[in-house]
Order: C-alpha cells, then sequence, then structure tokens
C-alpha cells in the first residue's frame, strides 16, 4: 500500500469523512471477521437517494469502526496482514446486502465480484491468433465514451481499427456540450469506467471540464487518443455483398474523402448528438442571437442582456444559475415542470481525506461505488413499476414512488415558501420518474430571483425581437437559447447505412421507431454493431458507461467467434429480434414511462418506448456476458446459413 505514513491525526481526520457501511464492509473483507456483520452494526436500511454516511448507526459503533480500521491499515502498513482478493461468494452476497440494508438479489454477486476485481470488460475473451487479423479491420463511429470504450477493448484483443471523430478532439458530448454548469447528474464515482477508476474526483458531481479531463486522460492511458483519426465524418456505409464488408464513406475537414473498407461496424454516436429545434413559427427571423445549448455561443456576452430560454429539462436547469447572475432577466418558456431531486453533494468538493481512503484503503473506492450504484441504478427500478391495486395511479404509481412524490413535494415547498405563483407553475401532475429526474442546481433559487420569470405556456411565434406564447404574452428578447433537448428518435441520422437487402436503416426504422436485438444488432445489418442503441438509455439511474461496457465485451465477443470461426458475416434472425422487442415492449408496459397521458422524449409519436430499458442492469449484463450465435445468421466460405 502506498502513503500510508499518515499521522493517526490525519487518519482520524479522513475516516471522519468515510461512509460507515463502506468502511465495514472493508473490515470484513480484509480481516475475515464476521463480528461485523451482526446485528449491532448492520447499517439501517436508507430509502433516500443520498444515503447518510453514518449508516444511520450510533456514534459510539461509528467510532468503533473507525477505531478497528486504523489498527487494519496499521497492520496492512508494516505487513502483519496481505490484501487477499479471494472471496466466497456465499459470504459477498450477504455483504451485499448488510451493505444497503436491504436484500441484494443473488443474480448480483458474480457481476459485482467482477466488478471490485478491476477486471476490463474483454476479462474472459480470448484474444485471437495474430495471423487471422492481418487483413480485418473493424471501423468505430465515434470518440465518445462508447467509442474509447470500444477501441480499448479491441486494442487489448489485438484487433485492428480505425476510429474516426467528427469532432476536433475525443470526448463526444463531453467535448461539444460547454453551455454553463454542463456536468453529470450521476455521481461520477459511478459514472466512470470499472477498468479505469479515478480516485481523484474533486467533486461528487463533476462539471463538463473534469468529467472531459478524465476521458482525455483514460484515451491517452490505452492509447487510444494517439490512434483516433479527429475531423473525420463518417457520412454513409454500405454492406457489399460480394466480399462480406462495409463500404465506409469518410470525410475530412479539407473536403477529402475516402472510402474504408472494413469487415465489420461499430456505431458509437449515441442517442443524443443531433439537436432538436422547435419548430416555432418566424424562429429563423429572431434578429438576436439564437443557438441551441449543445451548439452553445462562447463568443455571446449574456451580461445585461433580456435572455429567453425554451425548455426546462437537464440543461436548462444546469445552466440558470449561471445565465440569471449574468443576464438582465431571463424568461423561461416551460412546456411541462420537471420532477426535481436535491442533494447535498451536488455542489459539494470531496474532502482530501475521502480521496486518500479511496487511493490507499483496500475495495473501499469499490464497496462506495456500489452503494452508489444501488442507489441511483436498481435498487430503484421497484418503484416505478405500476401497481394496478394503487388507488391514486395519476399521482404515482406504486407506494414507493408516492413517497419519492411526497420527498420532492416537500423540497418544492420549502424551496419555494411564499410563491404560491411559482409553486403552480412548478409541482408536476404526473408520477416521478415518468419525465427524466433532474438534479437541483439551485432551479428553485434561480426561479424567485427578482429578474427571472417562468412562463408555464409554449410558444406560438416569434415577430422580429418579441417571442409571442400561447396566452398572448409578448417578450421582448435579446438573446434566445433552446434547451430542447435532441433528436433521439432519429438514432445514427445523419448517416445513411444500407444494408444486406438494398435497404436503409431509416427504411427499416422509420422515422420515429428505432428497434436493436440487445439495442445492438439490426436484421438485414450484418456485422454492424450500436453501441448505446435503442431501448439502452437508463431512465430509471444508472451510468450510461456501464452499458457501454456491457455491449463493447459483448461485440469483441462476436469477433473473436467470428475471426477465430473463419465467419465472415453474422446477421440477427429477425425472429430473435422480434422476440426480444415483444418482451421489451411488454416490460415497458407495466412501468412508469407509459403511464396514461403521460407524455416524454423516450416514446414515439406511436407511444412506443424506444429510447429507455426496462432490465435490471444486472439483467442486462448476464444478457450480454456471452453471445449466442445460434441466434445470428452465419456466412461462412458455404454461404449464409
Amino acid at each position: 500500500m502506498k502513503a500510508m505514513a499518515l499521522s493517526i491525526g490525519a487518519l482520524r481526520t479522513a475516516l471522519e469523512h468515510g461512509s460507515i457501511p463502506a468502511l465495514l464492509m472493508c473490515l470484513v473483507q480484509l480481516t475475515r471477521d464476521l463480528k461485523w456483520l451482526s446485528p449491532r452494526y448492520a447499517p439501517k436500511r436508507d430509502i433516500r437517494l443520498f444515503a447518510d454516511d453514518s449508516g444511520g448507526l450510533s456514534d459510539e459503533v461509528q467510532a468503533e469502526v473507525r477505531a478497528a480500521m486504523i489498527d487494519l491499515i496499521e497492520d496492512l502498513r508494516v505487513g502483519r496482514r496481505i490484501v487477499d482478493g479471494t472471496i466466497d461468494a456465499e459470504l459477498f452476497g450477504r455483504m451485499l446486502s448488510i451493505c444497503v440494508g436491504e436484500n441484494v438479489p443473488r443474480e448480483y454477486v458474480p457481476m459485482i465480484i467482477e466488478q471490485f476485481a478491476l477486471q476490463t470488460p474483454d476479462a474472459s475473451v480470448k484474444r485471437v491468433d495474430p495471423a487471422k487479423v492481418d487483413h480485418h479491420l473493424v471501423v468505430i463511429v465515434g470518440a465518445g465514451l462508447s467509442g474509447i470504450c470500444a477501441a480499448i477493448a479491441l486494442s487489448r484483443l489485438g484487433i485492428p481499427y480505425r476510429l474516426f471523430e467528427k469532432n476536433a478532439d475525443v470526448g463526444g458530448t463531453w467535448f461539444e456540450n460547454v453551455y454553463p454548469e454542463a456536468g453529470v447528474d450521476t455521481p461520477n464515482h459511478f459514472y466512470s469506467y470499472d477498468f479505469a477508476p479515478n480516485y481523484k474526483w474533486a467533486h461528487y458531481f463533476s462539471k463538463r471540464n473534469e468529467v472531459l479531463d478524465y476521458i482525455h486522460d483514460t484515451a491517452d492511458r490505452f492509447a487510444i487518443r494517439a490512434s483516433c483519426e479527429l475531423e473525420k465524418t463518417v457520412s454513409a456505409m454500405e454492406w457489399d455483398e460480394a466480399t462480406a464488408k462495409w463500404h465506409v464513406e469518410v470525410e475530412c475537414k479539407d473536403g477529402t474523402r475516402e472510402t474504408v473498407r472494413a469487415n465489420a461496424v461499430i456505431a458509437a454516436v449515441g442517442q443524443l448528438n443531433q439537436p432538436k429545434v422547435p419548430k416555432i413559427p418566424g424562429l429563423e427571423t429572431f434578429p438576436g442571437p439564437c443557438f441551441h445549448t449543445a451548439r452553445w455561443r462562447t463568443d455571446v456576452d449574456l451580461t445585461g442582456k433580456r435572455v429567453g430560454i425554451v425548455g426546462t429539462g437537464a440543461s436548462a436547469m444546469q445552466l440558470l444559475r449561471t445565465v440569471a447572475r449574468q443576464a438582465k432577466n431571463v424568461t423561461i418558456f416551460q412546456r411541462s415542470p420537471q420532477w426535481v431531486r436535491p442533494t447535498a453533494d451536488y455542489h459539494r468538493r470531496v474532502n482530501p481525506g475521502t480521496i486518500w481512503l479511496f487511493e490507499n484503503v483496500p475495495y473501499y473506492y469499490q464497496w462506495y461505488r456500489f452503494g452508489l450504484f444501488w442507489r441511483f441504478a436498481d435498487g430503484l427500478l421497484p418503484s416505478l413499476y405500476r401497481d394496478p391495486d394503487w388507488p391514486e395511479p395519476m399521482r404515482s404509481v406504486n407506494r414507493s414512488n408516492d413517497r419519492h412524490r411526497q420527498q420532492m413535494t416537500e423540497y418544492l415547498l420549502n424551496e419555494l415558501e411564499g410563491r404560491p405563483d411559482l409553486i403552480a407553475k412548478s409541482l408536476p401532475d404526473y408520477p416521478p420518474y415518468g419525465k427524466r429526474i433532474l438534479v437541483d442546481n439551485d432551479w428553485y433559487k434561480s426561479l424567485r430571483r427578482d429578474n427571472v420569470e417562468l412562463i408555464d405556456t409554449s410558444l406560438k411565434a416569434i415577430e422580429e425581437s418579441d417571442v409571442i406564447d400561447d396566452s398572448g404574452g409578448r417578450h421582448t428578447l435579446d438573446v434566445l437559447v433552446l434547451a430542447t433537448g435532441f433528436e433521439a428518435q432519429r438514432l445514427l441520422s445523419p448517416m445513411e447505412i444500407r444494408g444486406r437487402h438494398g435497404s436503409t436503416i431509416r427504411d427499416v426504422w422509420g422515422e420515429d421507431n428505432p428497434t436493436a436485438y440487445l439495442g445492438m444488432t439490426v436484421p438485414g445489418f450484418p456485422n454492424f454493431f450500436c453501441l448505446y442503441g435503442p431501448n439502452t438509455n437508463l431512465g430509471h439511474g444508472g451510468s450510461a458507461i456501464f452499458q457501454a461496457e456491457c455491449q463493447a465485451r459483448y461485440i469483441a465477443s462476436c469477433l473473436v467467434e467470428m475471426i477465430d470461426g473463419d465467419i465472415d458475416g453474422i446477421d440477427v434472425r429477425d425472429e430473435v429480434h422480434a422476440d426480444y422487442n415483444r418482451r421489451l415492449d411488454a416490460e415497458h408496459d407495466k412501468l412508469v414511462w407509459t403511464h396514461p397521458g403521460m407524455r416524454n422524449w423516450y416514446r414515439n409519436s406511436a407511444g412506443r418506448v424506444f429510447s429507455v430499458m426496462p432490465w435490471r442492469h444486472v439483467d442486462y449484463w448476464h444478457m450480454t456476458r456471452t453471445p449466442d450465435l445460434l441466434e445470428y445468421h452465419l456466412r461462412t466460405s458455404k454461404g449464409w446459413t
């Protein structure tokens, strides 16, 4: 262990900032002393998303845990104990449940054990014979978090690839979004790769620059950034049946073009990359600066300006605090209010003592991260199922969901006390999580400012500098900011992708109904894989990076099977794709996103949920562990089977 020469006083201070449930599990894992699992030390169940570090235990018990940890750290420092990474699965499962104060089903054990071992996404995938990959090439489109994850997986396996990125650097959405206070709304100790932990996050909810630094550091560490081909845009691709290869059209910044012939393509362009511009009559005639949050104009000074913000989603909630401090006044146009959850950690810096624990106490980071995973991901999903016997289905969908509503309503009423006008406009009339839950960035405090006005109607038209709302009100503005989200339903656009039978992906999906087996493969498009594809977004919480790791591993496994088995093509069977999506749709019918009267961007014009995943993380982890090639048509030297 490094840096263990910390004074006792400094160590005590560091432990004061530690999570008692995580420290308890470290004591069990490192000493095998099961007394720490007895009822005296069992953390209390905490239904809040942001659990108390005390675990609900008394000051006396907390002091006992910290004292034992001081002794353990000293034993490790002088070599009286060694770190033994082995763990009995039965014991580990018991520890998971005790750590969070509620039952964690047995199927989570192998997944969490793998994460604790910090194995890479391709850990159980064998490297291919170098002689077989001489003429094998994979094209990866997009160098965001998913594309980088795929590139790392292929690099470890020795599979050649070319990674094309349209921007001037890697980072994807974190490169593109530079609006004020852009940041994560998932705790960043969870919003990071399993195989590349960052113990030095300065914040619990980091802003854009810190996240981008992490992406750059990871890409550099695995030599991905140096090999990425920047400012090269993939505009089209077509499957060539004669050669069983994709012809990928690449446009360079200087206007030159290249056709790349690839055995497989991984599209890592994501769901949220094409800004959605609302159809407001007269929008194009607005005389002042008008721009989308994803295309933020850093050259526009908002100081003293009359600024309009269209939309009240995640980007609006993050940027309002800064914009309201700069502008003369801010007018917000809201189509429907959002549920907002508070967290004391949102603006809090990570204490140096906590960073020391992450870096020096074996398994502390992993146990702390598991607590975040459980509360921000699968532990939350049961509260989103619609209980057919629940007596108040329009306000909530079950008892647990109603508790979330009560907590967030109480917070709203406290924040907006004395402002019944804002309360009436800001309190949603739909169940929590029917739309994306937002984390408060002083949203309510900003709404109370004298220079901020909330208009709870949509926009009707724009006439010169006047924005006219549906009630006929006119608002004269200097700058118009569109916080209106993305064309999520048009996945993979504007690329033209033509498959095995001559149809394009748009022919198959239509304008707004993307589907894929496991969110990755589409019938008629051999050797083509999506990352962060249809129904892999996480509406119930969690980290998109988790999804990327599952998908990268699955895709890498498919490629290894193909190369080792002399398989030229794999094409998911229609019946497999159809059955998967039937099951997926049936599961969505039980969840809050299909609640009657609900409008959200997760659903298409027909009401089908195309974006988010209905499964638990652990279900998807098991689904994507090992590809079954019986689910695919295979092309060999004998043709398709």
